[in-house]
């Protein structure tokens, strides 16, 4: 009851907020603009959690026609506002706000030792650890000792703890409340670091994301058919042609912390300040029609918002590992089943977690690229009722990578050094290179449309546990085909016909490197190839009043997918309400492993294990577990396996 009674107040905001928008329309329409906007309550409900979103938005838009100006051809100003505030963090606080998390025990996989110390399963308390601050006073070395007093056992969750168990792997305690509520995994500036009112109205920030569009534009005639067409302000630029998942569509950023992969692209895109000039010919002797656009992206560098960790929506559940890892770094932490009881002198078959000091594992800093200097052309045009596109971009990879090769402090010597295969990092954001290319075309004789779209990129890294500083880069070629159709279905709708959209996204990594170590696989956790299917099937009832959809995607390597039905209701020409849920199936984060590191023997000889052939050369023998790397196997939708939801969404327009 106290659930339904949330998410009725928040719903009802909605209306509240809806006179104050049509009495900014109608003091815009004195001014001859043209304004439209909305108002919206989205409020979602996840399955074991309670409220996942309670976000209140409004928008603005604007536009003015100014005819010639400036020399120009239909100068025109347009602007879209928004402003949100997710009420998430004051109605589910014990989730996802002040009161998130709490204390946690690590596991001590099949450790004698430990079961009875601790009692019960074995699991030590956070900075508790036998190879730590649990074992024999003055018998640990000073690498694996943090001051738990600065780093207290609150507002903790495991990490991967709402997905999957332990499972004998590698697990760090996340801290999950706002960075004002707890500074710790929050040291990376500018980056992950959102306090409850970042969360809250996150469009009120440094970059005033509250401006989703604002820009100038005009036409300079050139012949009859021919002109320049210029834009300059704070805008998307959209190239692809897909839905869900990106190819060519790579200018803007994307914000998955919004709702991961399912919220509109138009809506998730981080609009920049960008600059685009087109030569449009027009139809030509050859063509139907050409153009040629340069795009230069002027802004700060803006990387995809992953979500932090505490958040409901952390795309690969990334945030959480980023937040861990730099609390690591910072203030040291807990590793569950890091070291076998027997490599310390114990008589005992089992696994036991090691507290390590500040400065020897983790994520040390960002590393954020000044940006201004991202850029690109691309030449479009019809031939024979065939719309294609070349397009060449240069930008900064959009995903973090994880760079080793820093300066870190060895656990047992104190000594200060960059150490082969150790899991200290840097986070970078290396500059790439696209090319491209897309087709468009209609085949009436089965009235289907058919969408192509091909990059190819060199620049972009990926973790790579065979090499020293683990990582390396590689070229990836990348394609999607998309098919769409209106197709009658008459058992469902004899007069109107549905929409079916089915695409196929494929990505092939050139350079991909895998090795049979020992004791498992070790080299890229990334798929060589993988393949992921979308397919949306929409109708129309009542005079298009109400339609009826249904949203599939399967990830084929990841064995995981998304249902996603849904009704949309057009109740007037102001309100509008979609209901609808989010179901995953398949495989889960948990049925992915990959090497994670904790036999990489970064400290030879004191690492080595029985299975390396030399106990003074770093390198993994391949001892696997979920975490970390099991995440990039699962993708976006198997690591999002436990996040059903039951969505509401209602809309005033004005």
């Amino acid at each position: 009851m106290r659930s339904i009674s949330k998410i009725l107040t928040a719903l009802g905001g909605t209306a509240v907020v809806a006179g104050f928008g049509v009495a900014t329309v109608a003091n815009a329409q004195d001014e001859e603009w043209d304004t439209a906007g909305f108002v919206e309550n989205a409020t979602f409900y996840r399955d074991g959690h309670g409220i996942s979103k309670s976000r209140n938005t409004g928008q603005f838009e604007f536009s003015k026609d100014f005819g010639r100006k400036f020399g120009m051809n239909s100068f025109r100003v347009s602007g879209t506002l928004r402003a949100t505030y997710d009420a998430v963090y004051d109605l589910n606080d014990d989730e996802y706000g002040k009161n998130a998390g709490g204390s946690r025990s690590f596991q001590n996989f099949g450790s004698t030792t430990a079961q009875a110390i601790y009692g019960g399963n074995g699991n030590s308390p956070w900075g508790q650890s036998i190879l730590g601050n649990g074992g024999p006073p003055g018998a640990v070395p000073p690498g694996f000792l943090f001051d738990v007093s600065r780093n207290p056992n609150e507002g903790l969750k495991v990490l991967g703890e709402d997905m999957h168990d332990p499972m004998g792997g590698v697990t760090i305690g996340v801290p999950v409340r706002p960075c004002d509520k707890d500074s710790r995994g929050c040291g990376l500036k500018d980056y992950m670091d959102h306090d409850t009112n970042d969360l809250r109205f996150p469009e009120f920030n440094d970059q005033l994301d509250f401006i989703r569009e604002l820009y100038v534009e005009g036409s300079v005639p050139t012949g009859d058919m021919s002109e320049w067409f210029f834009r300059v302000g704070k805008q998307q630029v959209v190239w692809g042609r897909t839905d869900l998942f990106r190819v060519l569509d790579v200018i803007n950023p994307v914000d998955f912390s919004r709702h991961n992969i399912y919220d509109e692209l138009e809506d998730i895109r981080i609009p920049q300040w960008i600059a685009t000039a087109e030569y449009r010919w027009g139809a030509t002797e050859m063509f139907e029609d050409l153009n040629l656009q340069a795009v230069w992206n002027f802004d700060e560098f803006r990387p995809n918002a992953l979500g932090q960790g505490g958040t409901p929506y952390s795309i690969l559940d990334a945030g959480s590992f980023f937040r861990a890892m730099n609390n690591c770094w910072e203030n040291g932490c807990t590793v569950s089943n890091f070291v076998p009881a027997g490599a310390i002198g114990l008589d005992d078959p089992g696994l036991i977690s090691a507290d390590f000091a500040p400065g020897v594992i983790g994520i040390r800093k960002v590393n954020l690229p000044d940006g201004h200097d991202q850029g690109g052309i691309k030449l479009e045009g019809v031939y024979k009722s065939v719309g294609f596109s070349l397009n060449y971009y240069h930008y900064y990879q959009q995903l973090p990578v994880l760079r080793g090769d820093i300066q870190s402090t060895n656990a047992f010597t104190g000594e200060v050094a960059d150490w082969s295969h150790l899991i200290a990092f840097d986070i970078d954001f290396p500059e790439v290179d696209l090319i491209g290319g897309s087709l468009d075309f209609y085949l009436d004789s089965i009235k289907t449309v058919f969408r192509v779209e091909t990059t190819y990129t060199q620049g972009e890294e990926f973790a790579n546990t065979l090499e020293a500083d683990l990582y390396s880069d590689s070229d990836v070629f990348r394609w999607v085909l998309g098919v769409d159709r209106n197709t009658f279905i008459p058992f469902l709708n004899k007069n109107r016909a549905f929409l079916i959209s089915g695409q196929v996204f494929g990505q092939h990594l050139l350079d991909h490197e895998t090795a049979r170590a020992p004791l498992g696989e070790v080299g890229m956790p990334d798929w060589e190839d993988n393949y992921i299917m979308t397919l949306l099937v929409k109708g129309w009832y009542k005079s298009d009043t109400i339609s009826p959809q249904v949203i599939v995607a399967y990830d084929y390597e990841a064995e995981a997918g998304t249902f996603a039905p849904s009704v949309d209701w057009l109740i007037n020409d102001n309100w509008r309400l979609i209901v609808g849920f989010n179901i995953k199936f398949g495989d889960g984060m948990g049925d992915q492993e990959f090497d994670d590191c904790r036999t990489c023997n970064p400290f030879p000889p004191f690492t080595a294990t029985p299975a390396h052939a030399d106990p003074m050369q770093s390198g993994s023998v391949g001892l696997s577990g979920v975490q970390p790397l099991g995440r990039f196997r699962s993708g976006p939708l198997g690591s999002a396996s436990e996040e059903d939801e039951f969505q509401v969404t209602l809309r005033y327009r004005f």
